[in-house]
Formats: structure tokens, C-alpha cells, sequence
């Protein structure tokens, strides 16, 4: 999705990401979520409200029963807020609400040392089809496939900020619903909001991509601190 130009990005407090109730410790976000994708590393990104353009971004470990915060940032989302995954709709600058997978990484950089995740390099070649007629729709084809539109597709190489590094966000990936969507990364941030993806600063998106563990089935939850679309529902 391409990245976009919004308004600058508001720090959501930590401690939006615990509750406490009557004196017992506060409990981890991913305690009071509804899904945590079975595996024993979690991302979390919660901005305050849908028209949110920024909000705070976790990643977090399960140690010895327990999900502890491995690290945080600051996040951006898209220039229109976040709505709800299942039915968003391509174009609106909405980043997704949801759980969703983590399939693979690319970069136009060279993966960071240590990097487990399988790496793409961007290549001049590379391009991430839009196109609803295409039979590329919502993926990497290198080259542009015939059949999917370069103004309908995202030309990899020239995003070199925030393509740097970036990780694929399996929303409306693996079964495509034309029209919903396509090209939902996590990636480095631009100068503003993004249209759709969520993004970090660049050292940030680095060390996620040291600490994720493909063997640990790591996933991005995507939501608000409250209301249909809390990120608790996920």
C-alpha cells in the first residue's frame, strides 16, 4: 500500500497496554486478547480510535507461561485511520483491524545480522500488483506481470525509506477478496501516515527483524484500545 503523508504521530501511553484491577498486577495485553495466533511471539499495534493516525506498537515474548514486552515504538497507520479488516475496502487509506500472519520479509537494504525470517531482496524488477484484474492481485511479481496495471501496482524499488526493510502482513493474502485490498506491510516509516501499512522507525523495524522467529509463529494484532474494533476482540 502506498505510504502517504499525514498528520505527525502521538505517542499512545504503555500504560494503555495493561490493566490493573483491584491491586493485582496488571494483566499483558495479549492476556486480554481474544487470539494470540497459537505461537509464542506476538506484535501488537494499538492506536486510540479508528481516525487515529498513530498509536504504539509492542512486540512481546511467551516466557515460562507468561507474554512479557520484548520492546516498543512509536507506530504510524493509515492516513484515514483503521477499520475493520473484514470489511475494508481497497483505496480508503485504512490500516486493517485483526490477527494476522507474518509470511515473509523483504527489503531493498540487506536483511539485519541475525534475521530469521525468510528475506527478499527488492530488486528494479520487483513489483507488488494492486490491480483487481489481475491474476497477480495482492502479490509480488518480478517482473510486472502482464495483466496487472503499473498505475494498479507498487513499484518496490522506488519506496527506498520505507521499504528499507519490511515484513508482509497476511491480510487478504492467502485467499484474496478483490477489492479489500492489497500490499498491507509492516515497514519503516515515511515522512507522514501511511496508506494502509503500519509503520515504524527504521531501527525499530531492524530489531524486530533480529527478534522475530519464524519457529515461534509471530503475529501482528492490529486495533484501538477500546470499542468494535479492540484490539482484545482479536
Amino acid at each position: 500500500m502506498r505510504p502517504g503523508a499525514a498528520p505527525a504521530a502521538v505517542l499512545v501511553s504503555l500504560s494503555l497496554l495493561t490493566l490493573g484491577t483491584g491491586g493485582r498486577p496488571p494483566s499483558a495485553l495479549p492476556d486480554r486478547m481474544a487470539d494470540t495466533g497459537g505461537g509464542s511471539q506476538l506484535i501488537t499495534a494499538v492506536a486510540p480510535g479508528t481516525g487515529s493516525t498513530s498509536g504504539t506498537l509492542t512486540w512481546w515474548d511467551r516466557k515460562d507461561g507468561r507474554w512479557v514486552a520484548a520492546g516498543s515504538a512509536r507506530a504510524r497507520f493509515g492516513a484515514k485511520g483503521l477499520a475493520e479488516g473484514a470489511v475494508r475496502k481497497q483505496g480508503t487509506n485504512t490500516t486493517p483491524t485483526g490477527l494476522y500472519g507474518l509470511p515473509y520479509a523483504f527489503g531493498i537494504e540487506a536483511a539485519p545480522r541475525g534475521t530469521a525470517y525468510t528475506y527478499r531482496p527488492v530488486r528494479r524488477s520487483s513489483w507488488w500488483c494492486q490491480d483487481n484484474g489481475s491474476r497477480s492481485y495482492n502479490r509480488w511479481t518480478e517482473p510486472r506481470a502482464a495483466d496487472c496495471r503499473a498505475a494498479e501496482a507498487e513499484h518496490l524499488i522506488t519506496y527506498r525509506a520505507q521499504y528499507a526493510h519490511a515484513l508482509v502482513v497476511d491480510f487478504n493474502y492467502r485467499r484474496p477478496v478483490r477489492g479489500r485490498g492489497a500490499g498491507i506491510f509492516l515497514h519503516v516509516n515515511g515522512r507522514g501516515a501511511t496508506a494502509g501499512c503500519v509503520s515504524v522507525p527504521k531501527d525499530t523495524m531492524r530489531r524486530i527483524l533480529r527478534w522475530a522467529d519464524p519457529g515461534r509463529a509471530p503475529h501482528l494484532a492490529i486495533g484501538t484500545t477500546g470499542g468494535r474494533t479492540a484490539i482484545t476482540r482479536y
